[in-house]
């Protein structure tokens, strides 16, 4: 079988400035929340969207330590981690209703990872949430604009409660 190529060219604007204000897990948190994209925080962690998503609700959660390896981060950090993965779920499904998730961490360069800060990424997924228009124009259709998708999930962590 012959190898094929997925091609992404939207993400040329991450790749290309992603170093530029230094590690954007360490930077983001000094910022105002509609700024930075953060819906919560927490005492270890913070949750974001992430400014070059896969799909609409594309979040991501760091602690807020520079930590570049899963085995160095705390007991704490681990549980409010996984905590605000589990109420971040809860808010996508009350407020987006998706069809899955795509959970995951990337580490090291190699894998993929924009930045050496352990991060969680939750890419939330619907049946036909992909189509032809990044491989025919280099275009990623979003149905919602970020600052849309910010208010609905902060709406969302407050009637979570």
């Amino acid at each position: 079988m012959a190898e094929r190529i997925l091609w992404a060219p939207w993400r040329g604007e991450f790749v290309s400035g992603a170093k530029k204000d230094g590690c954007i897990f360490c930077v983001k948190p000094s910022e105002e929340d509609s700024e930075a994209l953060i819906f919560e925080r927490r005492m270890k962690v913070f949750g974001m969207l992430n400014r070059f998503p896969y799909n609409s609700g594309h979040m991501m959660i760091a602690p807020y330590r520079h930590v570049t390896s899963i085995e160095d981060l705390q007991k704490d950090e681990i549980e409010e981690l996984f905590g605000l993965l589990k109420d971040s779920i809860a808010v996508l499904k009350m407020e987006m209703r998706p069809e899955g998730f795509n959970i995951g961490f990337n580490i090291g360069k190699a894998a993929g990872a924009g930045f050496e800060h352990v991060h969680m990424h939750i890419v939330p997924r619907w049946t036909g949430d992909t189509n032809f228009m990044p491989v025919l124009s280099s275009t990623k259709v979003m149905p919602e604009h970020l600052a849309q998708t910010l208010q609905r999930i902060k709406a969302g962590f407050r009637r979570l409660g």
